[in-house]
């Protein structure tokens, strides 16, 4: 799989977008960029991201209490890191 910088830059900004909204959670994030972005097995990110693996298995699997230190090196690769967002409130 080989995507162009324009169809990687849209992929990642997509994802980021479900993210804030809400609609697609941290873990399958993660699992999404790691495949569909870099196209890498969990050994090879984990890796490069110099995390466990295991640490990797539990972020994509929404399991356990992850650190911020943890979750900021899965997303440092694609230009993103954990943050604070506003709670939409539609009834306002």
């Amino acid at each position: 799989m080989s995507l162009t910088v324009l169809e990687r830059t849209a992929l990642i900004e997509s994802i980021q977008e479900s993210l804030a909204q809400g609609t697609l959670e941290i873990g399958d994030a993660v699992r999404r960029l790691r495949v569909e972005v870099t196209g890498l097995h969990q050994t090879q990110f984990a890796r490069m991201c110099k995390i466990s693996v295991r640490t990797l298995v539990h972020i994509e699997h929404g399991e356990g209490n992850q650190t911020l230190k943890s979750l900021n090196a899965v997303f440092r690769p694609f230009g993103m890191k954990m943050g604070v967002v506003r709670i939409r409130r539609d009834n306002l």
